[in-house]
C-alpha cells in the first residue's frame, strides 16, 4: 500500500468519532515498531519526524525506512514532517515524499503566522500534500508557569476561526495545556476552550506534548473535536527502559539485536495502549 496523506486519515477520524495516534520516529526500530502495532492493532497511523530527527538520521534514512515498511502493511500510513518551522526544509520534505508537513509559524504574531502558513498551504496543496498548522503555544517541559503565562500561550478560539478561513488549513494543532516532553505534575487541560474552538472550525485539531497526560483526558479531548494526538516521549521512554533492562541482566551483551529487540517491543506495548486508548484500533 503506497502512503496516504494526513488530511485523508484525519477526515475518516473526525467522522467517526475517534483519534490516530501521530508517533514520532528516530531509527529503524522505531519506525518498526510504530508500523507493527498498527498493523497488530488494524489501525491507520501518522509516523512523523522532527526537524532533529532528519538532522540525527538524514530525510533519505527517515524516508527508506519508511518505504520500506508501507510495503509490508495494509494498513493507512501518511508520513508527517512535524513542527516545521523552516520553509526550506519544509520543501525538501515535500519534494522527497513527505505526504503531510507542519508550518509551525506559532511563534509569530497572529498576522504573520496567516502569512507564512498561507504560502505553505498553496504549495503543498498544488502538489497533493496536507499540511497543519499550530496557532497558540505549546508549552516546554518547564513546570513554574504562572497562571497569567500560562493563558498567554492558550489558543484563542475566535482567533483559531479566522486563521483557518484564511489559510485554507487542513488541521490545527491547538494550545489547551498540555507541554513537550516530561510533565513534573499532571496537566490541567482547558477543554471548555477546546469545545470552543471546535464549534467555531470545521477541520480535525490536533493535540501535541500527550505524552504522559492522563486516559480520562485523552477521552475529553477526542469527545471535543482531537483527531490526531502526539506521541514522542513516551515511545523514547520505553526504548531507553527496554535498553536498560538488557544492559542491566546482561552487561557483557554486545549484539545491538539483542539489545534493541527488547527495547522495540518496550515501545510497541506503549504504541498498543495509545491506539487503543485513541479510539483508532480497528479502523483501517
Amino acid at each position: 500500500m503506497s502512503l496516504v496523506t494526513v488530511k485523508e486519515i484525519l477526515e475518516d477520524a473526525k467522522s467517526r468519532g475517534y483519534a490516530v495516534g501521530a508517533f514520532n520516529t528516530n531509527n529503524m526500530e522505531i519506525v518498526q515498531a510504530i508500523v507493527e502495532s498498527a498493523e497488530e492493532e488494524r489501525a491507520p497511523v501518522i509516523l512523523q519526524a522532527s526537524q532533529g530527527a532528519l538532522k540525527y538520521a538524514g530525510i533519505h534514512y527517515i524516508v527508506g525506512m519508511i518505504n520500506a515498511a508501507v510495503k509490508t502493511t495494509t494498513i493507512p500510513i501518511a508520513l508527517h514532517l512535524d513542527h516545521g518551522t523552516d520553509f526550506e526544509q519544509i520543501m525538501m520534505c515535500i519534494r522527497n515524499g513527505f505526504t503531510s508537513v507542519m508550518i509551525d509559524g506559532s511563534k509569530h504574531p497572529l498576522e504573520e503566522n496567516i502569512k507564512i502558513t498561507k504560502k505553505v498551504v498553496e504549495i503543498a496543496h498544488a502538489v497533493g500534500v496536507s499540511v497543519e498548522a499550530e496557532l497558540g503555544r505549546i508549552g516546554g517541559t518547564e513546570d513554574d508557569v504562572s497562571v497569567s503565562e500560562r493563558e498567554a500561550f492558550m489558543t484563542v478560539p475566535e482567533e483559531a476561526k479566522r486563521f483557518v478561513e484564511e489559510t485554507g488549513v487542513d488541521s490545527l494543532a491547538v494550545a489547551i495545556g498540555t507541554a513537550h516532553g516530561h510533565y513534573k505534575g499532571e496537566p490541567e487541560l482547558d477543554f471548555n476552550r477546546l469545545e470552543r474552538i471546535n464549534n467555531l472550525v470545521d477541520i480535525p485539531l490536533v493535540l501535541h506534548g500527550a505524552s504522559g497526560v492522563p486516559d480520562e483526558s485523552i477521552k475529553k479531548a477526542v469527545e471535543r473535536g482531537i483527531c490526531k494526538i502526539n506521541i514522542d516521549t513516551d515511545i523514547r521512554q520505553a526504548f531507553t527502559r527496554g535498553v536498560h533492562e538488557v544492559v542491566k541482566e546482561s552487561p557483557e551483551e554486545y549484539d545491538p539485536r539483542k539489545i534493541l529487540g527488547p527495547a522495540k517491543e518496550e515501545m510497541k506495548k506503549i504504541i498498543k495502549e495509545k491506539i487503543r486508548l485513541f479510539g483508532c484500533a480497528g479502523k483501517a
